[in-house]
Parts: C-alpha cells; sequence; structure tokens
C-alpha cells in the first residue's frame, strides 16, 4: 500500500512549472536558454507599491491579520469593484487570499462534492482541471477552437450543462491563449447560464486590465445582474500590478460561499501577508498610470512575436486581444523530422526538440487542453522575444 494519497492520482503535476524548472537547469548547466513558459511581467513592482510595503514592516504591521484580510484592503478592493466592474460588495462578500489560485481553489473545495461536475473552456489554464478533481469533482471541458477565437460557444455549453454541473469557470482574457470575450459573446453565454440556476460561475479576471486595440473588458456579473447571486468574481495584483511574488488574490461573491472559503483559508494558510496586503491595498487605492504604459510595451510584443512566428514553417499564430500570451498552432509541423532525426509526433515533441535545439522553453498546447499547439509568455525583455522567434524559425527551417 502506497504511503501517499490516491487524491494524487487525480492531479498532474503543473506543466508551466515544469518547463520554466527544466529551463532554469539547463541555464545552470550553461546553456543559453531563453525562456518562454512562466507567465509574470518582467516590469518590476511599482516603486509607491514598494514604498507601503517599507512603510508596514516599520510601522509593525507584521501580525497575524483577520484570516480573510485586512478592512482596508477589503475597502479598497471594494472601491475597485464598484469603480471598474459596476459591482457593489459588502465586506462579508470579499475575501483576500494568498493568490488567485488559492481563493479559485478554496472555493472549489467548499462547494464540491464527489460526482460534481465543473465546466471547464479549453484550451485553459493548466491549474483548472486539477484543483477540480483534487477537491473531488469532475472536470468537463469543452474544446474551444481557433475558428471560434478559443472562445465558448453558447451552444456547446448549452449541450454540456448537466443535473450535475455545479460550475463553469471563465477566464477572459484567457491564459493560455489571450483571447478575451467581447460584452456581446459574454452575454450570449450567460444568457445560458440564466436558463440553468443550479450552475454557480467562477470568472477568473486576472487580467482584466492587460487588453489592447481599444478592447473593453466586462465580467459575466456586470453583463447579467440575475447572474450577481451565483457568481464568484475573481481577481488579484499578480498581473496588472506586477506583483506576482507578493501572492494576493482576492474575489466577491455571496456571503454564505464567502464565510465557507474563510473556513477553509482559516484551517489551511490563515491569512495572507500582512505586508502584502498593505501593498495591495496603495496598489488599487494608488496611481494607475504605469499599466498603460506597461501595456503599450505588451502590445507591441504581442505584435513583434505574432508577425515573427507566421513567417515559421508550419506555425500559425493567431492575434491576441489581451493578456501576454499567443498560442500558435504548431499542426504544421506534425510528423516532420528535426535534426536530431526525432519524428515531431505531437506537440510535446515539439517543446521537446525546440528546448534541447535551441534552447527555447515554451509549453505544449497539449497541457492547456487544445493541441497541437504551444504557449508563449511575450511577458519578458523584447530582445530575448526577437531572439527566441528567429531560433523557432530557425528550427522549423530545418524541419524535414
Amino acid at each position: 500500500m502506497s504511503f501517499l494519497s490516491a487524491a494524487l492520482d487525480r492531479v498532474k503535476p503543473s506543466a508551466t512549472i515544469a518547463v520554466t524548472d527544466k529551463a532554469r537547469v539547463l541555464k545552470a548547466a550553461g546553456r543559453n536558454v531563453i525562456g518562454l513558459g512562466a507567465g509574470e511581467p518582467d516590469f518590476d513592482t511599482p516603486a509607491n507599491i514598494k514604498l507601503a510595503a517599507i512603510h508596514a514592516i516599520e510601522a509593525g504591521k507584521t501580525k497575524y491579520t483577520a484570516v480573510d484580510g485586512i478592512p482596508e484592503l477589503k475597502d479598497a478592493i471594494i472601491a475597485k469593484f464598484r469603480r471598474e466592474n459596476g459591482l457593489s460588495y459588502k465586506p462579508s462578500q470579499v475575501i483576500v487570499g494568498t493568490g488567485g489560485k488559492q481563493v479559485l481553489y478554496n472555493a472549489l473545495m467548499a462547494t464540491i462534492n464527489p460526482g460534481d461536475e465543473v465546466i471547464i473552456p479549453a484550451p485553459y489554464w493548466v491549474s483548472y482541471p486539477e484543483m477540480v478533481a483534487l477537491a473531488g469533482g469532475e472536470p468537463v471541458a469543452i474544446v474551444c477552437t481557433a475558428e471560434h477565437g478559443f472562445k465558448l460557444q453558447p451552444d456547446d455549453l448549452e449541450k454540456a450543462i448537466t443535473p450535475k454541473t455545479k460550475w463553469i469557470i471563465l477566464n477572459s482574457p484567457s491564459n493560455p491563449t489571450g483571447a478575451a470575450y467581447s460584452r456581446a459573446e459574454l452575454k450570449a453565454i450567460t444568457d445560458v447560464l440564466v436558463r440553468h440556476p443550479q450552475v454557480w460561475v467562477m470568472t477568473d479576471d486576472m487580467y482584466e486590465h492587460l487588453v489592447y486595440d481599444d478592447f473593453e473588458f466586462t465580467t459575466p456579473a456586470q453583463i447579467e445582474p440575475k447572474l450577481y447571486d451565483r457568481t464568484l468574481t475573481v481577481n488579484g495584483v499578480s498581473k496588472a500590478y506586477c506583483m506576482t511574488g507578493w501572492r494576493i488574490g482576492y474575489a466577491g461573491g455571496p456571503a454564505e460561499l464567502i464565510k465557507a472559503m474563510s473556513t477553509i483559508q482559516s484551517q489551511s494558510t490563515s491569512n495572507p501577508s500582512s505586508i502584502s496586503q498593505w501593498a495591495s491595498v496603495e496598489a488599487l487605492n494608488g496611481s494607475q498610470e504605469f499599466i498603460p504604459a506597461n501595456n503599450k510595451v505588451f502590445k507591441e510584443r504581442r505584435d513583434l512575436v505574432v508577425a515573427m512566428l507566421n513567417q515559421a514553417n508550419g506555425i500559425h499564430c493567431p492575434r491576441p486581444q489581451g493578456a501576454f500570451y499567443v498560442y500558435p498552432s504548431c499542426a504544421g509541423t506534425i510528423g516532420k523530422t528535426a535534426r536530431s532525426g526525432k519524428t515531431i509526433a505531437n506537440d510535446e515533441d515539439f517543446v521537446t526538440e525546440l528546448l534541447e535545439s535551441e534552447g527555447v522553453a515554451v509549453v505544449q498546447g497539449s497541457a492547456f487542453g487544445l493541441g497541437p499547439a504551444f504557449r508563449i509568455s511575450y511577458a519578458t525583455k523584447t530582445s530575448d522575444l526577437e531572439d527566441a522567434c528567429k531560433r523557432i524559425q530557425r528550427f522549423c527551417g530545418d524541419l524535414r
């Protein structure tokens, strides 16, 4: 009998973390490796936010806090939801967690019973189905093709809903594709959900501020007030505020659900870092001027990467509307042979050969539920992106 829990049989390690770790090992061994696997802005945390953390330390704000967040941060989150999303929450309807991932996980652990189904549009963030499985539920993937912009279609959602469906997880802009739902597209989805009152909505808005080309962000509870009482709106400071390591996520939702999530959190991690919470107060309440400045750079990088990848043999790269990822198809390379003599049978072979021969680390699309493709994070310096794309062009050009 194994000492380890049988629950581990239901989950796989994170593919994005795995490729980042592999690139790190190769770099340590002296290889010239460009890592494009991690979804992390290369910009530093803004100075005013860092200063707020320093002031918190100097003021001795380093003790335990309320499990679900300090009142000042809850107030800042409530103001943010009202100001940017037109959503009204009370403090009892808001929770702060150690990153968005913990908030999502707490919600699933607090609500999923064995056999409950959770609909997840694919391509999806690698952690969604694994968290559902750990909670004892059944992830139900709906494939969203490039032809539909990697976006869930209302008819496909209608067909996937069963009496066992408890949640749907929506992520816009999306990790891994960068796809973002317009107001009209989101309204078509919410119209379906209104007809199925047993289905709750978990919306991951972590990339809300990272949108381009005059795209207007909206969130489901904002689009359809009838869903307000069964929607958990999740967000955080990681991406737009360049605070990935600070580990602060948050959510607004029904008070009963928030209370249950707080109970889970109280017996796992307790409160998030007090210092990170005070920094996040400044992030949400302070100047937002750096966000459009950063987005200008991200947009330039997106356009560079899309243009260069579409010049590579066998690669087709759609232009995303948000986040900092592209999700190119590598279908045109399948069946070809690399310089090593290895035949590219699938997207995992593609990314493995690309890393070993050219030192470019990307993540295979099959890890996100739809291949043959791969994900590139363009949240890294422009010179590295240009170099990496030239290496990808060379790698694809050498395939026979």
